[in-house]
């Protein structure tokens, strides 16, 4: 595949589908938002806390597994993360109340939070620098991938097995481990700096590079709020405001999500050629124009393609962020403050599915103004905070590990 050995090959295809089944697990709670609202007698607002509670321990998990990884191996950290976040993605299938449930949430969010930071480095470290770009686009794109694989299982069993049956299917990434085992090697980088012996203490790092710490972690929070201000409460926007069954829901999740897919891969690989910064703006300032047709027009066929087309453009501009960040932070933190940096962000942004869900409540129950609002905002944010920044495009990481020039963090 594109030229890579099989070394290569099978450390992308771990990282995507680590990636991939951590999102499909996080998505699932979303399809089913107001099913469990309804086994524990709640509205849907207090069920939003567990995806608020989720997305604010992720940080947590960034940095204990992160740290780890620098200090162990991206490789056996990231199983041990798998194991983690299955086990507990079970546990909370046998939540007996919503306090369990919640608590269950939390300390599956601790593991999640590991899972992007450890496997974005092991992929960026061993891949060839030509296309750090596209498998940038091709890793973010195992988001996505994870929300339409719970789309499809929530369209064909949710009925079925009923919303515990959902969380026990959640436990399959278990079954990505023994792959992991036996075919991917550990990140060539990684053990260049082992051999050089190179210090991994993170606490020196943030002193000396705080301003492009704040800066990033001010970036992935305006990126959090445009993706989960643009997901998260869509199926309940489909469900509530247009009364919309749950095939029809999942078509039109099928739809926008094989869109972001192609749109992360698209920008990821359009970065190589235009630069991480350009692909970044053009994805999210696109991102305007489609607002109406996605949040406000009416029908299945009108609102598919209004969503098809801003996930497109949501995700497009996603799928620059592996590479970008891998890119600008110093090279013995890659395992740890890329995601560290993500999942602080997602803290900021945990708050954004009980705020949209309480405007819409405040205007009538209307979720598309109340996700209009928030995606437009985050998107001029966006646009501005990368403006702001400094291109990395080109940057040598695997080719050059020996070029201490080349692993300096870009400044902002």
């Amino acid at each position: 595949m594109f030229g890579w050995t099989s070394r290569q090959r099978n450390v992308a295809i771990a990282s995507f589908l680590s990636w991939t089944l951590d999102a499909f697990d996080f998505f699932i709670l979303v399809f089913l938002l107001s099913d469990i609202a309804t086994a524990f007698h709640v509205d849907i607002k207090e069920v939003t806390l567990a995806i608020l509670l989720t997305l604010a321990v992720r940080p947590i998990g960034a940095l204990v597994f992160g740290r780890a990884a620098e200090k162990y191996g991206r490789k056996p950290v990231l199983m041990v993360n798998i194991a983690c976040f299955s086990v507990f993605e079970l546990c909370t299938a046998a939540a007996p109340s919503l306090s369990i449930f919640l608590i269950l949430r939390v300390i599956y969010g601790v593991a999640m939070g590991g899972v992007w930071g450890v496997a974005s480095s092991l992929a960026m470290e061993t891949i060839p620098d030509r296309s750090r770009g596209m498998m940038s686009g091709i890793f973010q794109a195992g988001y996505p991938f994870g929300y339409l694989l719970a789309a499809v299982v929530y369209g064909l069993f949710s009925e079925m097995v009923g919303w515990r049956g959902m969380f026990v299917i959640g436990a399959v990434p278990i079954f990505l481990l023994p792959f992991i085992w036996f075919k991917v090697q550990e990140s060539p980088v990684w053990l260049a700096a082992r051999e050089r012996k190179e210090s991994t203490a993170l606490l020196p790092v943030l002193k000396s590079h705080w301003k492009l710490c704040v800066y990033l972690v001010v970036l992935m929070a305006a990126f959090n709020f445009f993706s989960h201000g643009t997901q998260d409460l869509y199926p309940s926007f489909l469900k509530v405001q247009h009364g919309f069954d749950a095939h029809t829901v999942s078509l039109i999740a099928i739809g926008y999500t094989i869109a972001s897919i192609i749109g992360g891969i698209f920008f990821g690989t359009l970065s190589e050629k235009i630069g991480r910064k350009k692909a970044i703006i053009i994805a999210a300032l696109l991102s305007l124009p489609v607002i109406p047709l996605w949040a406000f027009s009416s029908g299945t066929w009108t609102i598919g393609l209004g969503a098809f087309l801003m996930q497109f453009m949501v995700q497009g501009a996603w799928g620059v962020v592996p590479s970008y960040l891998t890119e600008l932070v110093p090279a013995n933190t890659r395992a740890v403050l890329p995601g560290f940096v993500y999942q602080l962000g997602n803290l900021l942004a945990s708050v954004n599915a009980t705020l949209q869900a309480g405007i819409a409540e405040s205007h009538g129950h209307n979720y598309g103004l109340a996700m209009a609002i928030v995606a437009g905002t985050v998107a001029i944010v966006i646009s501005v905070l990368v403006a702001f920044g400094r291109d990395t495009r080109g940057k040598a990481i695997t080719g050059a590990i020996n070029n201490q020039r080349t692993d300096q963090p870009a400044k902002v």
